[in-house]
């Protein structure tokens, strides 16, 4: 089938290529806005940096998964400040606000006139700010995707902000920044990793190199991931988990998701549950359910074939199935000690509006096999 491939102009990977900030930066403006998360520590040396180059440098901070309304104010920021680029540096959130921040500064009217579900989803018609990203977790893939997830806490929903404009204009992937991420968080953006490696490779858009990102990143992330939550000072791991980040962001730019982040944005608008987390409650769940529905609707379907050979790519088995792979999901996630849906609030009455929400999220229709209601109502209380 016809597929496009769309990434960032530049990606830069490797230990230490954060020091290439300056320089970047440089050519990009002399103006900066630099977006950071809940450490300052980050941005302000590299408005410290950045001053050293004789440039002009503002500081924006987003402590929380961006919401219509911060973006909206960070909007308002860079235009009074009269930014010429953006320089996100965080996990997901902060890049997400850093490219949605650069893509809307140069666009009119308001931010609902570009918002999917709850907004018109008008095109970008004026090129974004030139945008810089350097992720510091290993998980999204945010770095390298042409979309920013945001929250509409008034509609209790997260939505997108869409289009290939929100491309940043360099991905700086180091994996030293990611060094000091805590356990718990390493195991949750980790299993949001593995699952944007294996919605691409089963989903119904899938193409020969989005497929080819999915295998080398699987490969790296099988071993790396409880490596990296056990020593968190491995830097061979983090450096794989990095890379296996970089693989995932690139696979869902261009192919597509499935039924987890089908779920993952209804979830998260409605209860507060990090999109890691709700990754990581739902994909075993999930692969089971899409296992059960292909093997009684479509036995001859190609995902099938594919769910087995993901078994044998994480496992290292060469004989290993798709029920393998459906075994060593719920053993990692138990050994990593990701949290059930529950422990955020969720209750079985909220079930049906969350399946029907789900079922107009754009990565619910890229899920290989149509999932029935009761399947997808199972598919949430067993992640209860």
């Amino acid at each position: 089938m016809p597929f496009e491939i769309a990434t960032p102009g530049r990606v830069i990977f490797g230990r230490g290529t954060s020091s290439q900030v300056p320089t970047i930066a440089a050519a990009s403006g002399r103006h900066a806005l630099i977006i950071g998360g809940r450490d300052p520590v980050r941005a302000r040396k590299i408005a410290d940096l950045l001053a050293r180059e004789r440039m002009t440098t503002d500081v924006w901070s987003i402590t929380h998964e961006p919401a219509v309304d911060d973006i909206e104010r960070g909007v308002a920021f860079a235009r009074s400040a009269g930014v010429d680029h953006v320089i996100g540096i965080g996990g997901g959130s902060v890049l997400d606000a850093a490219k949605a921040i650069a893509a809307l500064a140069p666009n009119d009217g308001p931010i609902l006139d570009y918002l999917e579900v709850i907004g018109r989803a008008a095109p970008l018609t004026r090129p974004s700010l030139p945008c810089i990203a350097l992720p510091t977790t290993a998980g999204t893939g945010a770095e390298v995707t042409r979309n920013a997830v945001l929250s509409a806490p008034a509609q209790r929903v997260k939505v997108s902000l869409r289009g290939p404009t929100l491309l940043p204009r360099v991905a700086i992937v180091d994996s030293e920044l990611t060094h000091g991420l805590p356990p718990p968080l390493t195991a949750s953006t980790g299993l949001d990793a593995l699952t944007q490696l294996i919605e691409p490779y089963v989903c119904s858009r899938a193409n020969p190199l989005s497929d080819g990102w999915c295998r080398e990143g699987l490969r790296q992330i099988a071993t790396a991931l409880p490596r990296a939550v056990e020593h968190g000072d491995d830097a061979s791991a983090r450096e794989a988990m990095a890379l296996a980040s970089l693989l995932g962001g690139l696979a869902l730019a261009n192919a597509g998701l499935g039924a987890v982040h089908g779920f993952a944005g209804p979830l998260g608008g409605a209860f507060p549950i990090p999109h890691g987390v709700a990754c990581a409650a739902l994909l075993p769940h999930v692969v089971a359910a899409n296992l059960h529905a292909l093997s009684s609707r479509a036995p001859g379907h190609g995902a099938r074939v594919r769910y087995d050979e993901i078994g044998r790519l994480v496992t290292g088995r060469p004989q290993a199935t798709a029920d393998d792979l459906v075994a060593w999901l719920h053993a990692l996630v138990g050994a990593l000690g990701a949290p059930r849906l529950s422990a955020y609030g969720m209750t079985a009455a909220a079930i049906p509006g969350i399946v029907a929400a789900a079922a107009r999220a754009s990565s619910m229709k890229a899920n290989p096999v149509a999932l029935t209601p009761d399947e997808c109502a199972a598919i949430l209380e067993a992640a209860l």
